[in-house]
């Protein structure tokens, strides 16, 4: 499957993620950004725009090869921390550290989507 063909207008391939429980897969960045927005509104939003918020390990491959197509922010990941579900995991792309907010905080969002690997 040639995944760079079935990108669509301002999608970005992002890489592949090795699966650990799932198969592996292909991880698209889809275009857009908001800012200012709790996780709540981001989960929304991401959903809005035809995708999902990405993983902790998304994250970590968006920023080791789509760096660029972020701003120097923070981020919103899809997973709540472990034992504090009121809390947050998030990735900053100007440092590249991930850490945990509290899912009021207003930080930044971006939408991806997976192709799955048959």
């Amino acid at each position: 499957m040639q995944v760079r063909a079935t990108l669509q207008d301002g999608e970005a391939y992002a890489g592949l993620i090795l699966g650990k429980d799932e198969p592996d897969y292909h991880l698209i960045l889809l275009p857009g950004d908001a800012a200012d927005v709790s996780w709540p509104t981001a989960t929304e939003w991401a959903a809005a725009h035809g995708g999902v918020l990405p993983t902790r390990r998304e994250l970590a491959l968006l920023f080791a090869n789509l760096r660029e197509a972020f701003e120097r922010n923070w981020y919103w990941s899809s997973e709540p921390h472990e034992t504090r579900t009121q809390l947050v995991w998030g990735q900053n792309f100007a440092s590249g550290i991930q850490t945990i907010y509290g899912r009021p905080y207003r930080g930044h969002a971006r939408a991806i989507r997976r192709i799955p690997i048959p």
